[in-house]
């Protein structure tokens, strides 16, 4: 599981799924959009919207899915929620991973539930070579015991461990810069596929007339 806004989805987010299924030898990566996020302003752009864009990204990527049913909960969405449904929908033999950014690691020890996180999946962190600033109490109380250093440990159960993992890619792309260039009417080519840019151009997003 690699959750997020995806406001909008972008290479950087699609490298980092192919990437992190050939790391850990993932049946398939589920990219699950927030509804309402609890970290974050709502997104300006409809949750339908954010899937839609999602699903057309993926259209052509079979170890790619994407997974909606953050959209079809009320209230915040937290992830501990999103893990418990896929471990009743897989069974409790599977091996599940959510996969996170480092800076979403830093306040892991500060989100809803999160001892709830290890009972259901893996967490795998997705690392910033760069970051090697002390973590958080919490965090560290957090994850204690539960680090392993390989791919081979992290897999031989079906939850409760942590991984650091460095991606041979780390496409410098954010939403952000994405939607600011489209309110300017710049061009977004080769930054989002080419699926996603017509679904904007087509509805209108991110345009200031659509805000």
């Amino acid at each position: 599981m690699l959750g997020g806004t995806f406001d909008p989805i972008h290479h950087g987010h699609l490298r980092s799924a192919i990437e992190l299924r050939e790391a850990l030898g993932l049946d398939h990566v589920l990219l699950v959009p927030a509804h309402q996020p609890p970290h974050r302003a709502a997104p300006g752009v409809s949750s339908d919207q954010r899937l839609a864009m999602l699903e057309a990204a993926i259209e052509a990527e079979p170890g790619l899915k994407a997974d909606g049913r953050e959209l079809l909960r009320d209230g915040p969405s937290y992830s501990a929620d999103t893990l418990a449904s896929l471990r009743a929908e897989y069974g409790p033999q599977a091996r599940l991973v959510m996969a996170i950014g480092h800076d979403a690691f830093l306040k892991l020890g500060e989100w809803h539930a999160a001892d709830r996180l290890f009972d259901d999946a893996h967490v795998v962190v997705i690392e910033r070579p760069d970051h090697d600033a002390p973590l958080p109490r919490a965090l560290e109380a957090l994850i204690q015991g539960r680090e392993v250093d390989s791919v081979a440990a992290l897999m031989a159960r079906p939850g409760g461990h942590l991984l650091r993992l460095s991606l041979p890619t780390r496409m410098a792309i954010s939403a952000t810069f994405v939607r600011e260039r489209l309110a300017l009417g710049d061009s977004v080519r080769y930054l989002l596929p080419e699926a996603v840019i017509r679904h904007i151009e087509a509805h209108g997003l991110y345009c200031p007339s659509s805000t």
